[in-house]
């Protein structure tokens, strides 16, 4: 019985082996996989059960169950916005393979607010939910039952109770924590509620190394909001070990609200199998006129559109890179970007955090800073809490910001979404974030890692070693 047992993990670890070397996105990946699968088959062909798929399976088969009425539903999305579209000749260089990435337009007839930190974020998102009339989508990776995630309930509580039909969707994994009876308490108030579920269907038990890590709200398909912040004391600066939290949000009011939407009943329609009756039809902000577009990213094709969203971003730049990355693991595409566009001229600042709540993760940061010494990249270490914030700033034009970290699993592995925002006036407010917060960061010379303690940089090599997992 052993025998035949050992036998068949060697037999099933050579077949995964051939999957790994045909499918793993990455030749290390694939070479990794391949080698562990065939010498060490009791752990590698669980690890690779769970953790061997780089691509989300069955959401096109989905989709396909109600193709008609989904069809339907983007073909009056579309009629509805086309009024705002930004002609391409208008767009940035970048704008057309970011279209055919996505298939959503950069539309004008936007208002956006940016919100820095905590409080301003969910002050604003409490007060948009307090003003919905018809509906409030909501969907974070993380709910926390704590102060904020009590407020938040209570509120979507109140809603609902008079009369608002309420959404909402969290990650199982990011909200692993969250109580039954904190589910319990939502349903009774009438909320719909659902986690993401990326492991339905038989053929997808194993799926569960993806993540929805998504963080976005809509109100009646007017205001949306999109961002870095989760539903959660800590986010407002209240954790001893990490605060001050740095994170940034944004408000958008208008046509690109709808976006927005579109990728939360995306998410929904996938947990839950319903469509819900939502109005798609635009409302332009009063007094704005920005141009918005919303670039949702999912393990869901064969192309890997975090990444190319970044490359294709960094390479257009003629001026200044300023980026801020919580999580630095880069992959080989976007070292190179960074590399051509320092040997461009451009004026590349990455700002991270000095306070890691990963030391793997923060830990490997430096073997890539290390990587790109000597071409006049400005580094930061962000000193007063942990800075989360994933925001970007490219010229004194283009600005996003979103979900997505600088590392595989936001560009491979979860479900992401950024703002981008194309408009002068914003920049300016995004130059002035980003100088405050150069100001409470201590330079990073990586000429200097060389001088570290023995064990610190071997902890930094083994850990760039995980990089594909962290």
């Amino acid at each position: 019985m052993i025998g035949l047992l050992v036998t068949s993990f060697y037999v099933v670890g050579i077949i995964m082996a051939m999957h790994a070397a045909l499918t793993t996105r990455t030749s290390t990946g694939a070479v990794a996989w391949t080698v562990s699968l065939v010498t060490m088959p009791f752990v590698a062909v669980p690890a690779y059960a769970v953790f061997g798929r780089n691509q989300f399976e069955g959401m096109a088969e989905a989709y396909e169950a109600r193709s008609d009425e989904i069809d339907q539903i983007v073909e009056g999305y579309r009629k509805e916005l086309a009024a705002w579209k930004i002609p391409e000749s208008q767009a940035p260089s970048w704008y057309n393979a970011i279209h055919r990435l996505s298939e959503l337009d950069l539309l004008r007839g936007n208002a956006v607010e940016l919100l820095v930190n905590g409080e301003a974020t969910f002050d604003s998102i409490l007060e948009g939910i307090a003003g919905a009339e018809r509906y409030i989508l909501f969907q974070f990776y993380m709910i926390h039952d704590d102060g904020l995630g009590k407020r938040v309930k209570d509120a979507l509580a109140e809603r609902a109770r008079s009369g608002v039909k309420v959404l909402v969707l969290y990650d199982e994994v990011g909200s692993s924590d969250l109580p039954d009876t904190y589910l319990a308490d939502m349903r009774a108030a009438g909320i719909e509620v659902s986690s993401f579920k990326p492991n339905q269907g038989w053929r997808n038990r194993f799926q569960l190394n993806f993540r929805n890590h998504r963080k976005m709200v809509v109100v009646d398909g007017r205001e949306a909001w999109v961002g870095g912040h989760n539903v959660g004391d800590e986010y407002l600066g209240l954790d001893p070990e990490l605060s001050p939290w740095r994170d940034t949000h944004v408000k958008i009011e208008g046509p690109a609200a709808v976006q927005v939407q579109l990728t939360i009943l995306s998410d929904w329609y996938w947990a839950t199998r319903e469509i819900p009756e939502l109005e798609w039809a635009p409302t332009p902000a009063t007094n704005a006129d920005q141009q918005v577009m919303i670039f949702p990213t999912a393990p869901t094709g064969h192309l890997e559109k975090a990444s190319l969203f970044f490359v294709s971003a960094l390479s257009a730049a003629r001026e200044r890179i300023w980026l801020s990355a919580p999580y630095f693991v880069p992959d080989e595409a976007v070292m190179k970007a960074l590399q051509l566009a320092a040997l461009r001229g451009v004026d590349v600042r990455i700002i991270t955090t000095g306070k890691g709540d990963s030391l793997p993760v923060y830990l490997a940061a430096f073997h890539y800073i290390e990587e790109l010494r000597g071409l006049g990249i400005r580094f930061y270490a962000y000193q007063p809490g942990f800075l989360h914030e994933k925001v970007m700033l490219v010229d004194d034009r283009v600005s996003s910001v979103g979900t997505h970290n600088f590392d595989n699993r936001s560009f491979r592995l979860n479900f992401e979404v950024a703002a981008v925002i194309v408009d002068e006036g914003f920049a300016t407010q995004m130059e002035a974030m980003f100088e405050q917060d150069f100001a409470h960061a201590e330079p990073i010379d990586p000429d200097s890692l060389d001088e570290r303690p023995l064990w610190w940089r071997l902890g930094v090599k083994l850990s760039r070693l995980a990089s594909p997992v962290l």
